[in-house]
């Protein structure tokens, strides 16, 4: 018996001798980042990356989660994504998605309006500003896909007028058709500014999410993806979302 004792006592020592220096290769690590970036920067969380004995560190900044890599002595750091080589996996943006994923049901949609084609059945987030170049490219997309409900948070921070549109847009009787009049077809919406709007509610919602660029969207699963795409990559994450 006292053999067995002192085994686990050993045993438990040992354990608690790997615990600390993991702990004490962190906070060098965190020590490291804080002095190359600056004692304002926000190091969220430190991780072993699972590669090339790499240190995933996360940062914390108006854009959402960064990540950077730094190997154990912090001698180097890395940034830029890493893709493993047989999947072709692009592993820092797959990390990245998780990382600043928003749960959807988290989204106040009582300050978007929605658009509804066909049954509407999976569902879209849409931020975007009336005077967005690629809000307008992304909408002629985003007219190709069907069976699909976006919630369109309007989020004015492009231009000088951009406030007094989305507000021409959200005053009209019908705001959905408003809005594809003006991206699709130039359409300015006549509306007068003669209602309560959630401009600035949806600009706050966007600095506690990070969102400081239109087009960013939310699907059903929670995935952020900051700009558009064809319809046809959409149309499959989509899906996708909908699966998980």
């Amino acid at each position: 018996m006292i053999k067995t004792i002192k085994q686990l006592l050993a045993f438990v020592f040992v354990a608690f001798g790997f615990l600390g220096a993991s702990w004490a290769d962190e906070a060098s690590v965190r020590k490291a980042v804080v002095a190359f970036f600056g004692s304002d920067t926000k190091v969220t969380d430190i991780s072993r990356a699972g590669f090339l004995g790499l240190y995933e560190v996360r940062i914390d900044s108006p854009q959402g989660i960064r990540i950077i890599y730094t190997d154990e002595q912090s001698q180097y750091f890395i940034f830029g994504n890493v893709i493993e080589g047989k999947s072709k996996i692009n592993i820092t943006e797959a990390r990245l998605r998780k990382l600043n994923a928003i749960q959807f049901s988290d989204l106040p949609l009582a300050q978007a309006f929605k658009i509804v084609r066909g049954k509407g059945t999976r569902t879209l987030a849409y931020f975007a500003d009336p005077r967005c170049s690629y809000c307008k490219r992304f909408d002629r997309e985003l007219a190709q896909v069907d069976d699909i409900t976006v919630h369109v948070f309007l989020l004015p921070i492009i231009a000088a007028d951009s406030a007094a549109v989305a507000t021409a847009v959200w005053c009209s009787p019908d705001r959905a058709k408003a809005w594809l009049d003006l991206m699709l077809k130039d359409i300015a919406p006549t509306a007068s500014a003669g209602c309560d709007t959630p401009l600035d509610k949806n600009i706050a919602l966007s600095r506690k999410y990070g969102i400081n660029g239109t087009p960013t969207l939310v699907f059903a699963d929670g995935q952020r993806i900051a700009g558009g795409m064809p319809a046809a990559k959409l149309s499959k994450l989509l899906d996708e979302a909908s699966a998980r």
